[in-house]
């Protein structure tokens, strides 16, 4: 997958905020960049978030290496466990920037809100790049 594949999903419990999600997959990296926004926020900027780069530990896979590049103290431990966890399923390194706010979610961030929204992500991000992984071995999902 060379051109970065673009996609939202509804923040969980929230009326009209999304999560929008920008993905792109190379043969040696994967770079993945999330951010929220409701309607009336759409053409505003919002700000960076953490930037955290993860890569596989050759002696231990099942952990991989993470560092923090950008720090944002609300968005660092969400960013930090999805770039290990991309990391640690596709063996490649993980560029993952995230400003994802749940101050907007239905009951105003909870942790249940935190995970259900990182358990969406993390699904969709992997499906899209099982089947980019798929598409590029040559066999077609």
């Amino acid at each position: 997958m060379d051109a970065p594949i673009q996609l939202s999903l509804p923040l969980p419990r929230s009326m009209d905020t999304r999560i929008y999600i920008q993905l792109t997959a190379k043969s040696k990296a994967v770079v993945l960049f999330l951010t929220t926004a409701s309607a009336e926020e759409a053409t505003s900027p919002t700000p960076l978030g953490s930037f955290v780069y993860a890569l596989p530990d050759r002696y231990n896979p099942t952990q991989p290496l993470s560092t923090p590049l950008c720090t944002v103290e609300p968005t660092l431990e969400f960013t930090t466990r999805l770039a290990k966890l991309i990391t640690r399923r596709t063996q490649l390194p993980t560029y993952v920037g995230n400003s994802v706010s749940f101050a907007s979610a239905g009951l105003g961030g909870t942790v249940e809100e935190e995970m259900e929204a990182f358990k969406r992500v993390a699904e969709i991000v992997l499906s899209k790049l099982e089947s980019a992984n798929a598409t590029t071995n040559g066999v077609q999902s």
